[in-house]
C-alpha cells in the first residue's frame, strides 16, 4: 500500500498529536529496546510528567523493570545514574510473549499435542458425600 499510517494510529507509536505535545520537553533516556523517555511540565500532583514512546508496538511490558521505574516516580533520577549495575545473573527484560509463537504452553497445551502428564495417584476427587 505505501501510506505511513503511523502519525494516525497509535498502536505502532507516536500519533501527531503526541509529537506536539512533547514539544518542550526534554528526552532523558533511551532503553535497550530503543524506547525513547521524556520528562517536562507537572501533573496534578506537581511531580514532573514522564512519557514513554514505544519503538515499534505499544506494549507495557517492553518497558524494562528500571524505567517502570522511573515512569511511576519509583526512583528521582534516571535508571543509568540512580541504580546499581545489573548484576551478571540478572536476565533482560522480556515482553508479554502471549499470542506469539513464543508464548509459555505448558505440557498439556493443545499446541503441544494435548497429551498431559498422567496422575502420579495421590489425587482423590471430592465427593459430596465423603
Amino acid at each position: 500500500m505505501g501510506i505511513n499510517l503511523n502519525p494516525f494510529t497509535w498502536w505502532n507509536g507516536a500519533t501527531i498529536g503526541t509529537w506536539f505535545g512533547l514539544r518542550g520537553k526534554a528526552q532523558v533516556g533511551e532503553d535497550a529496546h530503543g524506547n525513547v523517555y521524556y520528562e517536562g511540565g507537572s501533573d496534578t500532583a506537581g511531580r514532573p510528567r514522564r512519557w514513554v514512546i514505544y519503538k515499534g508496538a505499544n506494549d507495557a511490558s517492553r518497558v524494562p523493570v528500571e524505567w517502570f521505574s522511573w515512569l511511576h516516580h519509583q526512583i528521582d533520577d534516571v535508571p543509568d545514574r540512580s541504580l546499581p549495575p545489573r548484576r551478571a545473573w540478572q536476565k533482560p527484560a522480556m515482553p508479554n510473549m502471549t499470542g506469539t509463537a513464543m508464548a509459555y504452553r505448558p505440557s498439556g497445551a493443545l499446541e503441544k499435542g494435548g497429551q498431559r502428564q498422567a496422575a502420579t495417584g495421590d489425587y482423590e476427587a471430592w465427593t459430596p458425600e465423603g
